[in-house]
């Protein structure tokens, strides 16, 4: 069972907040285990973290406070015996804003910096719970991880969104591509069991393999540019052999009259 961590919650005062140094169980996944009580009592708990998810966290957090900063910029001043405006109110009861928000003992809206640091502190922060003593924190983390992505492939395979739009006329062709769109969560999950890498790391390092084009005073040359060691490492662990280096060679016409088309030469 996973438990969402809030600021002043239970669960952040008593897991997160304990000394205890996270183990690296995968590429963007940190475990700590946290034991609770004693006896029948005891409950085993599994601090996990996410640092890239973290990063995006912050980044769209300090959207957030820019946008925040710009509205009380353009408020009009703050009078007691009117009480706060219209748009003023709006921004305290905001999910958006709100949490950041607080009120000064002039009655006007500042951030509050201390709300920042509690929230920042939970960034990408789950508590996974267990009452089975022989399962380690790493594979309750890594369970709870798959679950996420099965749901999420569940999800993707109900959303007719996902395999819109649709540019073909024929039946076949049409049951064809839907198909493909249904077959990809799949294929993704293959490509990460074997890789052992997340999708989003392989996609980003196997699309640096790209085709460029060479033109010389002689003609042209199509070269595969050289991937990393990363993206050479997941097409080994895949099974598939990496492109030549050269693809097409494609030389410019000769003087003589009787070459006056291209001569191409492949590899």
């Amino acid at each position: 069972m996973c438990t969402p961590v809030k600021p002043g919650s239970e669960v952040a005062e008593e897991v997160l907040h304990r000394h205890g140094r996270y183990r690296q169980v995968a590429p963007n996944l940190r475990v700590k285990q946290v034991v609770i009580g004693q006896g029948e009592r005891r409950g085993r708990n599994a601090g996990c973290f996410n640092p890239e998810e973290a990063q995006r966290q912050k980044a769209h957090r300090d959207r957030v406070l820019a946008e925040l900063e710009a509205e009380l910029a353009s408020l009009a001043t703050f009078d007691p015996g009117k009480g706060h405006s219209k748009r003023q109110c709006q921004l305290r009861a905001s999910e958006r804003y709100g949490r950041y928000l607080s009120v000064g003992v002039d009655g006007k809206l500042f951030i509050n910096r201390m709300a920042i640091q509690r929230v920042e502190r939970l960034d990408r922060k789950l508590v996974v719970h267990s009452n089975d003593d022989t399962l380690p924190a790493e594979e309750m983390a890594l369970g709870y991880k798959q679950l996420v992505e099965v749901e999420r492939a569940w999800w993707m395979l109900k959303s007719g969104l996902r395999v819109r739009p649709v540019f073909h006329w024929r039946p076949h062709r049409i049951g064809a591509h839907v198909s493909l769109v249904m077959r990809s969560p799949l294929l993704r999950r293959i490509l990460e069991s074997r890789c052992r890498d997340t999708w989003r790391s392989i996609q980003a390092e196997l699309q640096r393999i790209q085709l460029a084009r060479l033109s010389t005073p002689h003609g042209e040359v199509w070269q595969v540019t050289e991937g990393t060691l990363e993206a050479r490492n997941s097409l080994k662990q895949l099974g598939i052999t990496p492109p030549p280096p050269v693809r097409d060679v494609v030389l410019r016409p000769s003087d003589t009259p009787e070459r006056l088309s291209y001569r191409r030469v492949r590899t």
